[in-house]
């Protein structure tokens, strides 16, 4: 994997650049569509590359219980299993330490509104919680599926050995990530345990690669595999001693890039990526795993961020959740069953050059399968774009000029319309 930045955005710290993998360039920044059991929900690899995507993220955790990562290997990894020949890149597993762990059960996400009492944190050894379906060690996690209950333990060389299975071109250290409501102590508690495990994630990616280059002849599957680029990832909540001493220490280390974790404070997420950029070395990617409403991305790109990933489009496409570039609208409103013009004027995504607002209302309404392909096609095209827009916006110079106007005319109405 080699990275290059072509352009750097002035008094800021964006970039536009070139992201080289064994599977293709990516022309970042650049905006990941989650394919989280190995498909974009409701959509072909055909669909997704049509419009526009030029990378994929799929899920460690989901893969790893279904179908399994060894099957996968045995069919020649992600990339041949799924039908997609451009970059993959796949998680560690981390996230569902929180989503399975701390957060099963409780309305906790990657963004949350620290001062909204519902997210406080009860004692977190309590034995009386609600049932979770992750348990944190020093080594690992001991997680509980929630297919059929069976017990597996994940440790940082574990989640490697998964994603080395999985084959794809970019993979991630196994970490810890953690709400923004959790008090300081336990954050730096949790911020060891992620170095340590990112010190072990590195030894043994390390260690898998040097077989492959070992065996460059072989028969045995996993030899004959590309390349992997392991990315190290960067936590410590909302708190700026943390998360500086947490980017120092994986900056330190030889990672081919970075990943920005954690579960956000809305309010204070673009200073947490500024701080964490400030640190970071300028040229390696960088990555903010989670995050991709449109406010949220620019925010991203202007503070150094090349790559997104994020469920919210095609999620609240199956929601009837729709992007126009005046806010967000509500396919399921009464006023859309008559309305016969495309769901943004001048997109050129598959759905508005051939599907009116009125027929989209009707396949909500009647729970057709196509309401959820059309939706999501729409949304993953508005999105994947608009960072396209925004990276030459950057090599035009423009930058600010072009978030100031589509911003304007965004949030005039949001959130009107809108499921919230």
């Amino acid at each position: 994997m080699k990275f290059k930045i072509e352009k750097k955005l002035k008094n800021s710290l964006g970039r536009a650049g070139v992201l080289k993998t064994a599977h293709g360039d990516i022309l970042t920044p650049a905006f990941v569509p989650v394919g989280t059991k190995a498909t974009i929900k409701a959509l072909t690899t055909e669909q997704v590359l049509d419009l526009g995507a030029q990378v994929i993220l799929a899920n460690t955790y989901h893969l790893y219980l279904q179908p399994g990562s060894k099957l996968i290997a045995q069919m020649g990894g992600l990339h041949k299993f799924m039908h997609w020949n451009g970059p993959i890149i796949t998680d560690s597993g981390g996230f569902q330490v929180f989503s399975l762990g701390i957060a099963y059960g409780k309305d906790i996400s990657k963004l949350t509104k620290i001062t909204d009492p519902s997210f406080l944190i009860p004692e977190r050894f309590d034995d009386t919680d609600a049932p979770r379906l992750a348990k944190i060690g020093q080594d690992g996690v001991s997680f509980k599926s929630h297919l059929d209950g069976s017990i597996h333990y994940i440790t940082p060389e574990k989640s490697i050995q998964i994603q080395h299975d999985l084959g794809a071109d970019i993979i991630f250290a196994f970490d810890e990530c953690t709400s923004p409501s959790e008090d300081l102590k336990y954050q730096a508690e949790a911020l060891e345990r992620t170095h340590r495990w990112a010190e072990r994630s590195l030894a043994e990616h390390q260690k898998l690669e040097g077989g492959k280059k070992q065996d460059l002849k072989g028969a045995q599957g996993l030899a004959l595999r590309s390349p992997q680029a392991l990315f190290g990832i960067v936590q410590g909540g909302r708190e700026e001693s943390l998360r500086k001493k947490s980017a120092k220490f994986i900056g330190s280390l030889n990672f081919d890039g970075f990943g920005i974790g954690g579960s956000f404070a809305k309010e204070d997420m673009s200073t947490a990526v500024r701080w964490v950029n400030e640190i970071l070395p300028e040229a390696k990617p960088r990555h903010l795993l989670g995050i991709g409403e449109p406010e949220d991305l620019f925010m991203g790109i202007e503070n150094g961020v090349d790559l997104f990933d994020c469920v919210a489009p095609t999620r609240q496409a199956r929601n009837g959740t729709l992007y126009t570039g005046k806010g967000k609208i509500n396919i399921l409103n009464k006023e859309y069953r008559n309305n016969f013009l495309p769901i943004e004027k001048n997109c050129e995504c598959y759905t508005c050059k051939n599907y009116s607002r009125a027929y989209l209302s009707h396949l909500f309404h009647g729970k057709e399968m196509l309401a959820g392909m059309l939706a999501s096609i729409h949304n993953l095209y508005f999105i994947v774009n608009l960072v396209k827009k925004i990276r030459q916006s950057i090599l035009d110079e423009n930058f600010f000029e072009f978030k100031e106007k589509f911003l304007r005319e965004y949030l005039s109405s949001y959130p009107i319309d809108t499921l919230e």
